[in-house]
This record gives structure tokens, C-alpha cells and sequence, in this order.
């Protein structure tokens, strides 16, 4: 029986202004695989670094990991087969009434990446199960969780899929998708590459939701 898996994370903020440490894009991020084996390499990686004595948190995180950890993990991953795909929002295209409330920008993001970045992942696979990084307090994760939720039921209307939410610490393939996530972002956000030409042979989807859009709103 054939089951597959899509780990999501997302990068940048909901502030809708311009200012100093406010992200200029919005990215949600997918990592889809078969098999979850680099989940196991990756616990062997935490294990071996604790031993050299690296400067190991207590799970990965790239954005707070220590670019000697970042390169372990980075080499740890290459090694497996997966694929990525993004959705880049640039938050000063969004119009008034898709970003009047964070959920609402949110699942207008999700939609559109299920759509267009996942639907060619989905549609011949049996089972499914889709694992989401959780985004601030229990509370207000309800409602993107609300959001996934509604947009899977959206494009597959069948029983063979299942959606879970947690923090990265839950799961090392919601590491791949942080890691990834965060690649791409340091591309866009800053122009820095280097680690985003680590992963870009497995991007198979990476694509700018207002790149035509002329219009700046703030």
C-alpha cells in the first residue's frame, strides 16, 4: 500500500509594514518523500555531534543552529530523496481584503501552493499524510490548522489522508522542511544562495505567487 508524506514549514511574519527585522516575503514550504529514513540519519547525527561535543541544541533548527551544525545537517540530508517546493508571497502585493487577518493570508497561501505545488504529488498516491509545523500558541494554531484542514478536504475529496500539527522538536522530517524552508528564504530575503545550491537539484517547485503584479499596497 502506497503512502507518502509531505512535511510543511513556512518563513516570514504577518506584519504588514515596512521596517527593520520584518520579513519581505511570506513562503510556505513543503518537503515531499516516500520514505522517512532520513529521519533516523538525522537522530544518528544529533548522537555524533553530542559525542564531538558541537554546539547541538536540542533538536534542529537552522535558523538558531551553528553553521558548523548547519553544514552537518545540510551534508546529512543531500543523502536522501526527497523533493521541495515553495510559494513565494511578496506581503506588500496582497491586497487589502487577503491579508485583512492572518488567517485569511495564510490560507490564501496554502490554497494556492495545494493547488498548483502538491496536487501532482497527491492525486495517484493511496494514502497521505501531511505533517505541518505549528505556528505560535496552542490557541492560535487553531485556525491554521482550521486553514490545512479545510484546503486539503478542498482538493481531495476521499478518506485516505490524514493531517497532524507540531513543533519541529516532534519530528526530524519537520527538520528537512525547516532547514529547506529556511534555504529558500535566505535566498529571497537576502540574496545569499549558498545554501539554497545545496537542495536546488531537489526544488521542484518554487514560484513567486505575484511576480506579475505591479502594485505595491504599503
Amino acid at each position: 500500500m502506497a503512502r507518502n508524506f509531505a512535511f510543511a514549514d513556512e518563513a516570514g511574519d504577518f506584519t504588514f509594514s515596512r521596517g527593520p527585522n520584518i520579513s519581505k516575503y511570506f513562503i510556505v514550504c513543503t518537503v515531499t518523500m516516500t520514505s522517512c529514513d532520513v529521519a533516523h540519519d538525522l537522530l544518528a547525527l544529533r548522537r555524533e555531534l553530542l559525542w564531538k561535543q558541537a554546539p547541538v541544541r536540542d533538536y534542529f533548527h537552522a535558523t538558531e543552529d551553528k553553521q558548523i551544525v548547519r553544514d552537518a545537517v545540510f551534508e546529512a540530508i543531500k543523502g536522501h530523496q526527497f523533493q521541495v517546493q515553495a510559494t513565494i508571497m511578496e506581503k506588500a502585493k496582497a491586497q487589502a481584503h487577503i491579508r485583512s487577518t492572518k488567517h485569511r493570508f495564510y490560507k490564501y497561501g496554502w490554497l494556492y501552493h495545494f493547488r498548483h505545488a502538491l496536487m501532482p504529488h497527491v492525486e495517484d498516491v493511496h494514502e497521505y499524510l501531511f505533517t505541518t509545523a505549528s505556528i505560535g500558541t496552542r490557541k492560535g494554531q487553531a485556525v491554521f490548522t482550521d486553514a490545512i484542514n479545510d484546503v486539503v478536504q478542498q482538493h481531495l475529496k476521499r478518506e485516505n489522508w490524514r493531517t497532524s500539527f507540531g513543533p519541529c522538536s516532534n519530528d526530524p522530517c519537520l527538520q528537512v522542511a525547516d532547514y529547506c524552508t529556511w534555504a529558500i528564504q535566505r535566498k529571497w530575503e537576502r540574496g545569499d544562495a549558498k545554501s539554497y545550491d545545496l537542495i536546488k537539484d531537489r526544488v521542484s517547485y518554487e514560484y513567486d505567487l505575484w511576480s506579475h503584479g505591479r502594485t505595491l499596497y504599503y
